[in-house]
Parts: C-alpha cells; structure tokens; sequence
C-alpha cells in the first residue's frame, strides 16, 4: 500500500506549485520515476484539501537512507508524515499535513 496523505491549504494556486516543485526534487533525490501521484483537489469551508501518494519504492529509499533521522514520531507513519511536512515547509510551503493511510 501507497502512503497517503492529506494536505491543505486556502492557497491552493500558490501552494500546488511549491508541492509539485518539492516532490519533484525528493523524487529525483530517492533517484525514482513516478514516486508520488497528486490527486484532485477539494474545497470546503474555505480550505481546499488534496492528497498525496507517495510510491512503496520512494517511500522505502526514504525510510532506509536516513533521510528521516530527526524526524518525530513514535512510529514509522508519523514520521513519515513529519518528514513530509518539514519538507515541504523547507521548500516554502505552508501547507498543513495530516497522514491518511500508511503501511
């Protein structure tokens, strides 16, 4: 199974490019093609949501390379998540994480 994480934003067409641009280069740093897929996004209450999945062999390399170390968490989702998150804060997004699925 893909992890799968929820992310948010009320600046959707400013933030989907930050999320494109950092998944692009985490991809090209694990040395995958196709490591993550962006769903469709969704408004509500002024927020617009849209998920990200991240490949079993993206999240591997990321899981085994130590590109984690640091990251908080008690287990292996959660710091995935956190990972993620930090990220994506590095690339300058400001978008709020919330993992869905994982494992």
């Amino acid at each position: 199974m893909n992890p799968l994480f929820q992310l948010s934003t009320r600046k959707y067409d400013k933030e989907i490019q930050i999320v494109r641009d950092a998944l692009e280069q985490l991809q090209k740093d694990c040395n995958v093609t196709d490591g993550y897929k962006i769903e469709e996004p969704f408004e509500k209450f002024g927020w617009t949501f849209f998920n990200i999945q991240i490949s079993e062999e993206m999240a591997h390399i990321i899981e085994t390379t130590g590109m984690m170390e640091g990251a908080l968490g008690f287990r292996i989702g959660e710091q995935m998540t956190n990972f993620i998150g930090h990220y994506l804060e590095e690339k300058g997004s400001n978008v709020r994480i919330k993992k869905i699925e994982y494992g």
